[in-house]
C-alpha cells in the first residue's frame, strides 16, 4: 500500500485525509519536516511514497492525477509530491536538504512538498506535473484564500472533467461522434466495479472471435451477427482505453494486450469471412490475405516513419507546414481523418457491409479503400520527407535495422557489401529494397511452383536486402525499407500459394503471414515501450525476412501443390509456436519486473 505523509499545520474539517485514503493511501502524519524525513525513511523502498501539505485544498481528481499515475517515476502538483521506487532516491536527497536547510522547524508559511518539488526541479530530475486545466490545486495561506479556494473547487464538477478526459484527444470521426459519447460511461461502470483495463481488453478479444465464427456460418444470420458483434467489440475496443485514463490503470503488460488484440480481432474476422464464403462455393481467401498484407504494411509505413522522426533533428518541412493549416479549418480535420480509413471507420464499413452484402464485396470494399488510404498518407509522408532537412539519430537508424527484421543471410551480404553501399547515393538505398522486393514477387507471380525462378529471384532479393541494411538508416527515405521489405515477404507467400491451385494453401499462407506479421507487431510494440528489438537468437531461429522468402520459394519448387501446403502450414505453426512463446514470457517478465507503465495510444480509433 502507498504512503501519503501529510505535513504542515493541520486544519480542523479538511478532507484531505479521507481523499487521501480514498486513493488508496495508508495516511501518516509529520510534526516537523525533521519527523517527515523519518517517516519517510520507515516507508519501504517497494512502494510509492507522497508528500502532502496539511493545508491542501483542492478536488480529488487533481490528487489522483498527480498521485497514482504509474507511468511517472515522480510526479507533483501544488501542495503534493510523490515518489515511485524509482524515484524515491530523488525524493529522499531533496527531503534530506530542504530539512537541513529547515533547520526542522514545523512549516507553518511554506509548504514542504512544494519545496521538495522546486529542489527536485532544480536537480534537473524530471518531475511530471499533469495538466489539470479547471481542476483546482492550491495551499491557500489564510483563511480568505482557502474559503476562495474552496468556492473555487465547489464551481467546477470534477468529475464530469474526469469523464471527458477519459476518451482520447484524437480519435476519428465515428468514434468521436458515434461511440464515445456512451462508451464513457460504460468506462465508468467498469471502474466502479472494480474492472480493469485488461479484463475489458479480453471481453473484446473474445467478442471478435465470437463475431469472426458467426462469419464463418456463411448464412445471412450468421453475417449480421457477426456485424453487430464486430461493433460491440469495437465499442469495448474503445471502453479499455477510457478506463485506464479513467482510473490511471496504466501498464506495460495492458499496452501490449490492447495493441495485440487489435490486431488478432480484426485479422481473424477476416479469417471467419472466408470461412464463411468458401461454405457458400466462393473462394476469397487471396482477398483476406490481401487485406491483411495491405493493413499490416500501411501500419508498418506508420511505425517507420515515426520512429524516423519523432526525435529527429530541424525536423519542419513546408508540407508540414500546410498540414498544420489545414488543421486550423474545422472540417478538413475530420475529413482528412476519414480518409484515412483509421480502426473505428474501417471496422464500422466491415460491419455493415458483412450484414448487408457479401464477403467478396466487402473485401472488394476494404481493400480499395486501404489502398487509397495507404496511398494518401505515404505519399504524403514521403513528399514531407523529401522537403524536410532532418538529421535522424543513431536511436531511429537502429529502429529502422531492428523492424527490417535482417537474418543472417541479409546481414552476411550487408557485411560483405558494406564498402560500396556506403558510396550509393542517399535515395539508392530504397530504390534497391523496393527493386529487390519488386523482382522476387513479379517472378514468383510469373513463372509460379515448381520452377527454379523464383529461389533465383529470392536469393537476388536476399542480395539486395543486404545493400539495404549495409549502412545505417538515415537517409530521407530510409524508413520505406522495412514497409518494402514486409510487402516483398507477404507477397511472395501469396502468390506461390494461390498458383499452387490447391485447396488449403491459401489458408496456409494465411496462417504463416499472421504469425510472421505478430513478429513485426511484436518488435514496434518492443521498440516503443523502450524494450528495444526481439533477441537476436529469435530473429536467427524464424530465418529473418530474406530467409524466409527464400525457404518458401525453394519449398514451392521442390515440392509438389500437396505438399507446399503442409509445408506452409507446418512453417506456420512452427513461426506461431516460437514467436508467440518468446514474446509472451517477454511481456510478462516485464510487467512483473516492473517495468515502467505504459500508454500507447495506436491507431487513431
Amino acid at each position: 500500500m502507498p504512503t501519503a505523509i501529510l505535513t504542515g499545520q493541520p486544519v480542523p474539517g479538511s478532507s484531505i485525509e479521507g481523499d487521501l485514503r480514498s486513493l488508496g493511501y495508508d495516511v501518516r502524519t509529520a510534526a516537523d519536516p525533521a519527523d517527515a524525513e523519518t517517516l519517510l525513511a520507515q516507508v519501504p523502498g517497494d512502494q510509492r511514497v507522497a508528500l502532502v501539505d496539511a493545508r491542501f485544498v483542492g478536488h480529488l481528481h487533481a490528487l489522483r492525477l498527480g498521485l497514482t499515475d504509474p507511468r511517472f517515476p515522480l510526479a507533483a502538483v501544488p501542495g503534493a509530491v510523490t515518489a515511485q521506487p524509482a524515484g524515491r532516491q530523488a525524493l529522499t536527497r531533496a527531503v534530506a536538504r530542504e530539512t537541513s536547510a529547515g533547520g526542522g522547524t514545523p512549516v507553518v508559511v511554506d509548504s514542504l512538498a512544494d519545496r521538495v518539488a522546486t529542489a527536485l526541479d532544480g536537480e534537473g530530475t524530471d518531475v511530471h506535473r499533469p495538466e489539470l486545466g479547471s481542476l483546482v490545486a492550491a495551499v491557500p495561506a489564510d483563511p480568505q484564500a482557502r474559503n476562495e479556494a474552496r468556492q473555487a473547487v465547489a464551481s467546477v464538477d470534477d468529475e464530469a472533467i474526469r469523464l471527458k478526459s477519459a476518451v482520447k484527444a484524437r480519435d476519428g470521426f465515428f468514434t468521436t461522434f458515434c461511440i464515445s459519447p456512451y462508451s464513457r460511461y460504460i468506462a465508468r461502470w467498469c471502474a466502479r466495479r472494480g474492472l480493469t483495463p485488461n479484463q475489458v481488453t479480453t471481453a473484446s478479444l473474445i467478442t471478435a472471435l465470437i463475431a469472426a465464427g458467426c462469419a464463418a456460418t456463411g448464412t445471412r444470420v450468421g453475417f449480421v451477427a457477426a456485424g453487430l458483434l464486430l461493433i460491440f467489440s469495437f465499442v469495448l475496443d474503445c471502453t479499455d482505453g477510457q478506463l485506464a485514463r479513467y482510473s490511471l490503470q496504466y501498464s506495460t503488460l495492458g499496452a501490449w494486450l490492447d495493441a495485440t488484440f487489435d490486431r488478432a480481432k480484426e485479422y481473424a474476422y477476416y479469417a471467419g469471412l472466408a470461412l464463411g464464403a468458401a461454405r457458400g462455393g466462393d473462394d476469397v481467401w487471396a482477398l483476406a490475405l490481401g487485406a491483411m498484407i495491405l493493413q499490416t504494411c500501411r501500419h508498418v509505413v506508420d511505425f517507420s516513419f515515426n520512429e524516423a522522426n519523432h526525435d529527429a533533428t530541424a525536423n519542419t518541412s513546408p508540407t508540414a507546414a500546410l498540414s498544420d493549416k489545414l488543421d486550423s479549418v474545422g472540417w478538413t480535420v475530420w475529413l482528412r481523418r476519414m480518409i484515412v480509413l483509421p480502426i473505428g471507420e474501417r471496422w464500422a464499413m466491415i460491419a455493415v457491409l458483412t450484414a448487408v452484402t457479401t464477403p467478396r464485396i466487402t473485401f472488394y470494399a476494404l481493400l480499395i479503400g486501404c489502398a487509397f488510404a495507404a496511398t494518401y498518407t505515404t505519399a504524403g509522408r514521403v513528399l514531407r520527407s523529401l522537403t524536410r532537412k532532418a538529421r535522424r539519430t543513431d536511436r531511429a537508424a537502429q529502429a529502422l535495422a531492428d523492424l527490417a527484421d535482417s537474418g543472417e543471410r541479409g546481414l552476411g551480404f550487408a557485411a560483405v557489401l558494406k564498402k560500396p553501399a556506403r558510396r550509393l547515393p542517399g535515395f539508392a538505398i530504397p530504390a534497391v529494397a523496393l527493386l529487390g522486393g519488386a523482382l522476387v514477387v513479379a517472378v514468383s507471380a510469373a513463372t509460379g511452383p515448381g520452377t527454379p525462378w523464383p529461389p533465383l529471384a529470392a536469393l537476388v532479393y536476399a542480395v539486395t536486402s543486404g545493400i539495404a541494411v549495409a549502412r545505417p538508416l538515415k537517409g530521407a527515405l530510409d524508413w520505406l525499407v522495412p514497409p518494402v521489405f514486409r510487402a516483398a515477404e507477404y507477397c511472395t507467400v501469396l502468390v506461390l500459394a494461390a498458383q499452387a491451385d490447391v485447396n488449403g494453401a491459401l489458408p496456409a499462407a494465411f496462417g504463416l503471414v499472421a504469425a510472421v506479421a505478430y513478429h513485426h507487431y511484436d518488435t514496434v510494440y518492443r521498440i516503443r515501450g523502450g524494450a528495444g528489438a526481439p533477441p537476436a537468437w529469435l530473429v536467427r531461429t524464424i530465418g529473418g525476412h530474406e530467409g524466409r522468402t527464400l525457404l518458401v520459394t525453394l519449398l514451392a519448387a521442390v515440392l509438389t501443390a500437396s505438399q507446399f501446403t503442409v509445408a506452409l502450414t507446418a512453417l506456420a505453426v512452427a513461426v506461431a509456436l516460437v514467436v508467440l512463446v518468446e514474446s509472451i514470457r517477454f511481456w510478462v517478465t516485464a510487467h512483473k519486473g516492473g517495468a515502467p507503465a505504459v500508454h500507447d495510444e495506436g491507431e487513431p480509433a
